[in-house]
């Protein structure tokens, strides 16, 4: 009696054992054990030149030319801070354009034009990679 005594013995700290290590499996694999890496700063777009630069208000709507650098593939034309997302295509890094409706240019004035490169969520199991979203320094666009 006194063996079969010590075979529950050994079967519960045997037990034990196996529910502790299966926690400590889980708390790990669930990403409990470590904090998702902070996102790293992006490349910085610069705006050089606009073609055209300035517009006839009440004129019809047209492609304007973003020239500059580090322009990201997914870089977004901003106009007066509105993400111009559906019409902004990337031509290279050095070239983007933007389709310009003539509601835009309806009346005078001058508009703000700047450059995004979105942010990258990052890759792997603490997302390393990621980086931030970066927006160049504005450049005027002038509604005569």
């Amino acid at each position: 009696m006194k063996t079969l005594r010590t075979r529950n013995v050994t079967t519960s700290t045997l037990l034990a054992s196996l529910i502790t290590l299966s926690l400590v499996t889980l708390t790990l694999a669930c990403g409990y054990s470590a904090k998702a890496a902070a996102p790293v700063a992006g490349t910085t777009p610069t705006i050089s030149q606009l073609a055209p630069d300035a517009a006839t208000a009440g004129a019809a709507g047209f492609v304007l030319t973003v020239n500059g650098t580090n322009f990201g593939t997914k870089a977004i034309v901003n106009w007066n801070g509105v993400a111009q997302t559906a019409n902004t295509t990337y031509v290279s890094a050095s070239q983007l354009t933007v389709a310009v409706p003539a509601a835009a240019i309806a009346t005078s004035g001058t508009v703000v034009i700047t450059v995004t490169n979105p942010g990258n969520p990052g890759t792997g199991i603490y997302g390393t990679g990621a980086t931030q979203a970066e927006t160049s320094s504005s450049m005027d666009f002038t509604i005569n």
